[in-house]
């Protein structure tokens, strides 16, 4: 069992942030959420999860016309902005991945079943990596409010890759947050049956 300052670290005094102080991200450590990210469960090992990391001023500057207003300082300053993405054919990946069954024959010409797996698995896997940042010492701030059909054509043309959701890392700053937003008690969200 994880002690106290653990789960403070991953869960309880873990905020989404939304300023960042100057200080460059090691690739290495980007490096490091990956591996343990990877570690984390998906249907038949599919991994469909995919991420372009945006870091050079360059990069950025494709990645701002895409934002919503209200995200725009905060992206910028960002010293690096994940685009969180799923691979639509993740499956051709499944006899590396899931060597044991002949897991690609249950998905290939199944648009349904490959855009509600690649979707779900890649969230989850998302949720894994924001994890893995905390874990490691980096802060995150996941937002939506970005043209999904925008990036996707800057940064995913020709492939079979679709955005999801964006996530900002870096240190952040505390003195930028925002009062923790309330969270539901167990009885207003789940039960036991």
């Amino acid at each position: 069992m994880l002690n106290d300052q653990a789960l403070a670290t991953l869960f309880t005094d873990a905020r989404t942030h939304n300023g960042w102080h100057k200080r460059d991200v090691d690739e290495k450590l980007i490096r490091r959420a990956w591996d343990l990210a990877v570690m984390g469960p998906t249907s038949a090992n599919c991994e469909p999860m995919r991420i372009v990391f945006v870091k050079s001023d360059a990069a950025k500057q494709r990645l701002k016309p895409h934002l919503a207003p209200g995200n725009v300082e905060k992206t910028m300053s960002a010293p690096i902005t994940a685009i969180i993405a799923h691979d639509m054919e993740f499956y051709e990946k499944l006899p590396q991945l899931f060597p044991h069954a002949d897991a690609r024959s249950w998905f290939v010409g199944k648009e349904e079943a490959i855009k509600i797996t690649a979707f779900r698995n890649a969230t989850l896997q998302a949720g894994y990596f924001i994890m893995a940042l905390r874990a490691i010492g980096l802060d995150s701030g996941a937002m939506s409010g970005f043209d999904n059909a925008g990036i996707d054509a800057e940064f995913f043309a020709g492939t079979p890759v679709k955005s999801n959701f964006l996530i900002n890392i870096g240190y952040g700053d505390p003195a930028k947050l925002f009062a923790r937003s309330p969270r539901l008690g167990f009885d207003e969200g789940a039960s036991i049956i």
